[in-house]
């Protein structure tokens, strides 16, 4: 089964369509957001969007992963950061709605 997806195009499509903004104002204004999300996170800042989520980046520990096709080799895979996202409230109740 095939997913469906929203794209950055798909945003500023629909922004342009319910407003009278030019096309290029609106693709720099989504731009703008999510350069600053972006930036927050790169940060290590929190990201709160009220009744959509929050953002938030986290340490990932180090561990010993497996190669599939070689399992006995063991990998070293080294502590990371990772950008991991909280749905809000309302967005929990309107995916649950669908």
């Amino acid at each position: 089964m095939k997913t469906q997806k929203l794209t950055k195009k798909d945003i500023v499509q629909e922004l342009c369509s319910k407003s009278a903004v030019l096309h290029r104002e609106i693709v720099q204004i989504v731009q703008g957001v999510l350069d600053s999300i972006s930036n927050a996170l790169r940060e290590g800042k929190t990201v709160e969007l009220r009744n959509f989520g929050v953002f938030d980046v986290q340490m990932r520990r180090a561990r010993v992963g497996r190669n599939p096709n070689r399992p006995e080799k063991a990998i070293k895979i080294p502590a990371q950061k990772v950008v991991k996202f909280k749905a809000g409230k309302e967005l929990r109740q309107n995916v649950k709605m669908r």
